[in-house]
């Protein structure tokens, strides 16, 4: 990860009963502020409904979330990060592509979004290999949604979501931008 996104300038570690430590690193890039999880990928996630949690086999992640830089006080979104790192330890949640996370208030104060939308891996950072058995670990960028957003991602689904956001030309890296329009018409 530093090779992609260079040498963090500021981390904070948490710490939940009954799991790892998470850390949240903070990466700056021009006017880009990214944010990259570390310790999720510690353990492969685990299908709740599986009867003997696998303690090497099975997808591993780490989570990035990327913002312009001093449009908001984004600096508070570390816990809410390290939260969602924690939930496949606390949850038993398979964090995958297409996932809405929810962490139940505003990501940092003051912020439209109160859950993200989990994106594609190989973007911005590529796999990282890890020893057989073990999967690789996936680099998940964390997309923000308004409550609107999400609402209708549950309906129609996160293809539909990402393509009005394509189609209106959204700045998912807009810390304090507004929905999408929703309306039921085409994109």
């Amino acid at each position: 990860m530093n090779t992609a996104l260079g040498e963090p300038d500021a981390r904070a570690a948490v710490t939940f009963l009954g799991t790892d430590r998470i850390e949240v690193l903070r990466f700056r890039e021009g006017d880009v502020v990214r944010y990259a999880t570390l310790g999720m990928s510690a353990h492969p996630m685990t299908d709740p409904t599986a009867m003997l949690a696998d303690p090497v086999e099975g997808p591993r992640a780490e989570l990035v979330l990327s913002v312009r830089a001093g449009l908001a006080d984004t600096d508070k979104v570390l816990r809410a990060l390290a939260v969602l790192a924690a939930s496949p330890q606390v949850e038993g949640l398979v964090v995958a592509p297409g996932a809405s996370l929810d962490v139940g208030g505003p990501l940092w104060p003051g912020a439209p979004f109160s859950s993200v939308l989990v994106g594609e891996p190989g973007g911005l950072v590529e796999d990282l290999a890890l020893d057989a058995p073990m999967d690789p670990v996936r680099f998940l960028p964390l997309l923000p949604m308004t409550p609107n957003e999400a609402a209708w991602k549950r309906v129609h689904g996160a293809p539909a979501l990402q393509e009005r956001w394509l189609a209106h030309g959204t700045d998912l890296r807009d810390p304090a931008r507004r929905s999408v329009p929703l309306d039921a018409g085409p994109a």
